[in-house]
């Protein structure tokens, strides 16, 4: 017998019908011993309407009541959920996150678990009861209801895992795993058995939109066993753990991971004396613009360009920031470009095998595909290029990397 910590999505929970076929699949769960606590978000386009009624009488409520708005989508499905368990004789209860005591942080709508109160879940299991428990959302010490931002649901299924001690935290979504790469731009892409979760982490804030970067940090953080599975299709899923767990001999690259929602803006003829790049970027930062690829060039005349990549929809923000520094700093030109994006191969398997960024550059090359910006880690290599050529480029580097044949 196992204690589980099962999370089902919005798309795993959009209808009755959906709820109905869940119930189904925890009551086989039960029948075969094991003790379940399930973590469920709100129904399907539930969470965007509530906040299109918000938007109706105010264009910025209040964050407050907006956390005390969204929030009750996922305790609708909690409530249904456990119908349909009573339903076929099951006896189940539900909580929402200040009934757990999903104790959070001040900052609604980002909110960040600071510890759970676990008592009254454990005796409910004693007592044979299946737990359900809203996905998203705490209380801060003050009694506020917050939120953990978009995806948040899965935070709060690893953070009960790791406050219960569950043997596995299982994340139910409309895939049935982790694969080589986006299966919608490359047919070959391969559902991976397990993955590390050092890549995993890398796939996530690369662009792999399977599990929310927060959820596996957490995971990694407190040796959660994570398993990505789907809703709709039996099957192992991709299990997600420890890099002495997995095989001894790792894949030189795991996966290609890519994100389309870049943008690249060049400050041109900087002065080059010490503390310039922290006077540029210094107010990118106080903006809450996040900066992901930096390069800077030194020419002979003295002068420097300093090139780096952020959030599309930042583009056009961090350029004003920098045209308001330009004349005190006597730089020559601002250039900005969103017709860019970022391709990554990852993997854990680099850090013993040399040669893996001269494969990648050579296979871009035979594409004919020109190279912008490049940014490396332990285990990720990735390179900025023309938007027109990321999937050209994705299929070419999952061919050139073997993952086509990935077991």
């Amino acid at each position: 017998m196992s204690l589980l910590v099962q999370k089902f999505g919005g798309t795993s929970v959009g209808s009755i019908e959906r709820i109905e076929v869940i119930a189904d699949k925890l009551a086989g769960f039960r029948d075969k011993g094991h003790e379940l606590v399930i973590v469920v978000s709100a129904m399907s386009g539930e969470t965007n309407r509530l906040i299109g009624l918000a938007r109706e009488l105010q264009e910025q409520p209040s964050a407050r009541e907006m956390d005390v708005l969204v929030s009750t989508g996922e305790q609708v499905t909690t409530a249904l959920l456990c119908m349909a368990l009573h339903k076929r004789g099951y006896a189940a209860k539900s909580y929402n996150g200040a009934q757990v005591r999903i104790l959070t942080d001040s900052a609604h709508s980002k909110a960040r678990i600071k510890e759970i109160d676990d008592k009254a879940i454990h005796a409910d299991l004693k007592a044979g009861n299946i737990v359900v428990v809203a996905g998203f959302q705490g209380v801060d010490e003050n009694g506020n209801i917050t939120t953990l931002g978009r995806g948040g649901s899965d935070t709060t299924a690893v953070a009960l895992a790791a406050a219960l001690k569950a043997d596995e935290c299982q994340i139910y979504t409309d895939v049935d795993g982790v694969y080589t790469t986006d299966p919608r731009v490359v047919d070959g892409a391969k559902r991976l058995d397990r993955i590390t979760f050092e890549e995993m982490l890398e796939m996530a804030s690369l662009g792999s939109k399977v599990l929310q970067i927060r959820a596996v940090e957490f995971a990694g953080k407190y040796k959660v066993p994570l398993r990505v599975l789907s809703s709709f299709t039996e099957g192992p899923g991709t299990l997600i753990t420890l890099e002495e767990n997995a095989k001894m001999e790792a894949p030189v690259v795991s996966g290609i991971a890519f994100n389309r929602d870049e943008a690249k803006l060049t400050v041109i003829g900087i002065p080059d004396t010490p503390g310039v790049a922290a006077h540029i970027l210094g107010p990118i930062s106080e903006a809450n613009i996040e900066v992901d690829v930096i390069v800077q060039n030194v020419a002979d005349d003295k002068t420097t360009d300093l090139t780096f990549t952020v959030h599309r929809d930042d583009m056009l923000k961090a350029e004003k920031i920098l045209l308001s520094l330009a004349k005190e700093l006597g730089v020559r030109e601002v250039r900005t470009n969103d017709k860019i994006a970022k391709v990554s191969v990852v993997g854990v398997g680099m850090r013993s095998h040399a040669g893996i960024a001269a494969k990648m550059f050579s296979a871009l090359a035979d594409l004919s595909i020109n190279i912008q910006l490049i940014t490396t880690s332990e285990i990720k290599i990735s390179v900025v290029v023309e938007e027109k050529f990321l999937e050209l480029a994705v299929r070419g580097l999952h061919s050139a990397f073997g993952l086509d044949e990935a077991k």
